[in-house]
């Protein structure tokens, strides 16, 4: 799957403990929001996601079907992963990073398998 979602384990879970749950794995996210109903188009990333909803709602739309995430919730997407969203009718707020590095397989088991994908300006390697 090229993403997925961890559903909080007892409710909503704030800034400083979503923070915590980013150093434990050696991330250092950083903020954002939208205003209600925000919607984003079609895109994907070179890198993978690590994103927490922090308070409101918001609904990723992959080809792997839709995911909504409410406060507390953690949604991973893989590098190249085509996604959009939808944010809720209250508004969003999350904590997000980009998982450039390998980490630890007790830490974070999915970071091991991550692909390093270059930028698209980035002169390629002739093999």
């Amino acid at each position: 799957m090229s993403a997925w979602v961890e559903k909080a384990e007892a409710g909503a879970t704030g800034r400083k403990e979503i923070g915590a749950k980013f150093a434990d794995e050696g991330l250092d996210p950083h903020q954002w929001g939208n205003a209600p109903n925000y919607e984003y188009d079609r895109h994907s990333h070179g890198y993978h996601k690590v994103l927490y909803c922090v308070s409101g709602s918001i609904v990723f739309h992959t080809e792997d079907g839709d995911f909504e995430l409410k406060p507390g919730d953690r949604l991973d997407v893989e590098p190249g992963t085509e996604h959009a969203a939808t944010v809720g009718p209250d508004g969003v707020q999350c904590m997000e990073t980009h998982a450039v590095k390998r980490l630890d397989s007790q830490t974070a088991p999915w970071a091991v398998s991550i692909p390093f994908l270059p930028k698209p300006d980035a002169p390629r390697r002739a093999r």
